[in-house]
């Protein structure tokens, strides 16, 4: 009688165990980052390790690799990613079903936080006489990972410049590109990233690079008019060594989203750690590229809707009407 009492309550507490891994399992949510090279994985990782985040009982953030802007937009989308970093053009395209041969509309994306804005580079060699993108006719260019933000967004540009099929095309990573490009084996290649980029850095340690002045084909080519999302700005002289001049460019601003189905809890909790003088210290810290980031900043760059979590955070914040 004994034995039996006490397998019933080896039989309870056993019961009880497992009620309680699972009433206090935590959430896993993943991050969906970009390839290697990029800031977007640098975000996706910086998040991950913060030490408040770490210790929260609810969730587990997870960073995960992917090709970048356009795959992130998809799979966040489809809740394979609960959070990633998508372009703010590709959220207003993707929502309103404007995707290059894609109608779809990615309706369950929305916007977090602004998290810092990414110019278009596009590495040549000195002296190489490419001045103007329509110089890259005929040339071997990488063009960024398929899939990535960095590829959509130089097909857009080099499409509407009328030079896409022109050249000869090298979809890759921005550390193999550079690699290649060091190797002789590009002409030139593409960036759609914030500064100092380490691709390019790595460039500049093999070769005498030059940066091409994206503003100025931009601005004869009516991209602006075309594609009001994008901005202009310039990669400062000496960002990158022997390019000792200021580089006009455009810049699209890269977006933390999450996927419409994380709830309004975890998003406002994982905002209100982040956005501490310790949490964007942390952001800081991890890349010069995230210095901007800051309560004032959260919502620049935003032209769609916001979660639910974020939208409370933002408006409670003062930043948000």
């Amino acid at each position: 009688m004994k034995s039996k009492h006490l397998l019933i309550i080896g039989f309870i507490a056993v019961l009880t165990m497992a009620f309680c891994q699972t009433a206090f399992a935590k959430e896993r949510l993943v991050f969906g980052g970009g390839p290697a090279g990029g800031t977007f994985q640098v975000v996706a990782n910086a998040v991950q390790v913060y030490g408040p985040l770490k210790d929260a009982a609810e969730f587990k953030i997870q960073a995960q690799s992917s090709a970048g802007s356009v795959e992130n937009l998809r799979k966040t989308n489809d809740g394979k990613q609960q959070f990633s970093v998508v372009y703010s053009g590709h959220v207003y395209l993707g929502r309103n079903g404007m995707m290059k041969n894609d109608t779809k509309k990615y309706e369950d994306v929305l916007a977090v936080a602004w998290l810092y804005g990414a110019p278009g580079q596009l590495v040549v060699r000195a002296g190489s006489g490419i001045k103007s993108v329509k110089d890259l006719v005929g040339k071997k260019v990488g063009v960024g990972n398929a899939g990535s933000g960095a590829f959509a967004n130089c097909e857009l540009f080099f499409t509407h410049m009328g030079v896409w099929d022109k050249i000869e095309r090298n979809a890759m990573g921005y550390n193999d590109a550079a690699q290649a490009f060091g190797n002789n084996q590009l002409d030139a290649f593409w960036l759609f990233t914030a500064f100092p980029s380490g691709a390019v850095i790595m460039a500049a340690q093999t070769n005498d690079i030059a940066l091409v002045n994206l503003d100025a084909d931009a601005q004869a080519g009516g991209f602006y008019k075309k594609y009001p999302y994008f901005a202009k700005l310039s990669v400062p002289a000496g960002t990158y060594k022997g390019v000792d001049y200021d580089s006009p460019s455009f810049q699209d601003s890269a977006l933390w989203v999450a996927h419409s189905g994380v709830s309004a809890d975890a998003v406002y909790k994982i905002l209100s750690l982040i956005y501490t003088d310790e949490g964007l210290a942390h952001m800081h810290a991890a890349k010069k590229t995230f210095k901007k980031m800051a309560l004032a900043t959260g919502a620049d760059g935003v032209v769609t809707p916001f979660h639910p979590g974020a939208e409370k955070f933002w408006k409670e914040k003062g930043i948000l009407k």
